[in-house]
């Protein structure tokens, strides 16, 4: 197959999406499928084997890491060149919407996935009034696709509730191989905690790692922080709220550690004693999966998809998002259990290593099969 994926944001941008993305392009290709990637312009050409169609575009003003590129004319040009079986919309939005034209009036085959949800992040930046018009406009954007992805049980029920139809799971992926608890060590350790606990090496270490920005709430592993003797928090990544974040933790063992990648990134999940996700607008987290399969347990607020991937008790912890005590009684309940820690950290990785990244990908190839195969029955009809 020959497949034009748009996305709003791709390389070298660093998130969840681009993280799935990035895998689903190589497995797509190792395949024997063709792909070419319409998104903002990243300076990239190619990408395992991947055509790259950069669009020029400039900074969200609420969000610099985030660019916009919009449709342009151009485009048409790219896309009759390399002549896709069909195109692949992810979180349409700007670019996203040239896609859906596209598709329409060169008689592409439609599909679109819905990764971030983009209503319950408009409150957190004083937009909230805005989520009924963001609903329509989504609905009618995703309604034109013949199939729509989301990442897990709970956001297909949210996007049926708000009328968007066609609407089918897309399994989870996580790179197991990245990822696993043979990395854990004394090392990383100091550097998470940058000398927080050089007198004592076996102090808790709470760890966050994604987007510091303000929907992801990491506000709240304040109180959580506060109420460990002894411990310190590694904050892992970047994004437009680091500023104002620091300046939350002032007074704290709290390290800004700075985007990771690689075994890095591997090494700080497997060497900390506790990942906390305070976010409560997850459609999967997929940073949850990397902690899990690096055998970090998780401390995760039961909202969105993360109900999907973290058993209660059994791989990690939840909390009810709304008991602002739920985070802490959880936190200490785990760093509690030091006898059945290790069985935690066990079972967090059997979870995620149900889900690898090749049987992510050709469940989406069968989602596009599924699609094409319903256009030549049009045609023969």
């Amino acid at each position: 197959m020959r497949i034009a994926i748009f996305t709003e944001t791709f390389l070298p941008k660093v998130d969840g999406i681009v993280t799935r993305l990035k895998h689903t392009v190589e497995h797509l290709q190792n395949f024997g499928n063709e792909v070419c990637v319409f998104c903002p312009d990243g300076g990239l050409r190619e990408y395992k084997g991947a055509k790259i169609e950069g669009v020029s575009g400039f900074p969200l003003p609420l969000y610099p890491e985030l660019k916009l590129a919009f449709p342009r004319p151009s485009m048409r040009e790219a896309i009759e060149s390399f002549n896709p079986d069909l195109i692949h919309v992810v979180n349409p939005a700007v670019l996203g919407v040239g896609g859906i034209y596209y598709s329409h009036s060169l008689n592409i085959p439609l599909i679109a996935s819905y990764h971030t949800h983009l209503p319950k992040y408009l409150e957190h930046y004083n937009l909230g009034m805005l989520e009924g018009v963001l609903w329509e406009l989504l609905k009618a954007m995703h309604n034109k696709a013949a199939i729509n992805l989301c990442t897990s049980t709970a956001m297909q029920q949210e996007l049926t509730d708000h009328a968007i139809e066609r609407v089918s799971v897309w399994q989870r992926g996580v790179d197991t191989e990245t990822f696993r608890p043979d990395l854990r060590s004394d090392e990383m350790r100091s550097r998470l905690s940058l000398g927080h606990t050089d007198t004592h090496p076996d102090a808790p270490i709470l760890i966050y790692i994604g987007r510091l920005s303000a929907e992801k709430e990491i506000d709240r592993i304040k109180p959580v922080l506060e109420s460990i003797p002894g411990a310190c928090l590694a904050l892992v990544g970047d994004g437009p709220n680091r500023e104002e974040l620091e300046k939350h933790f002032a007074g704290t063992p709290t390290h800004f550690v700075g985007y990771l990648a690689g075994e890095e990134l591997g090494a700080a999940y497997a060497s900390a004693d506790a990942f906390i996700f305070p976010s409560r607008t997850e459609t999967l987290g997929l940073v949850l999966l990397e902690a899990m399969a690096a055998g970090c347990p998780v401390i995760a607020a039961q909202a969105g998809g993360i109900p999907d991937i973290v058993t209660n008790g059994v791989n990690g912890f939840m909390f009810d998002p709304t008991d602002e005590q739920g985070a802490i009684a959880a936190t200490q309940k785990l760093l509690g259990m030091k006898a059945e820690r290790e069985l935690l950290r066990q079972n967090a990785r059997v979870e995620a290593e149900r889900w690898g990244w090749e049987a992510s990908t050709k469940q989406l190839e069968q989602f596009y099969i599924s699609v094409l195969n319903e256009k030549e029955v049009a045609i023969a009809a």
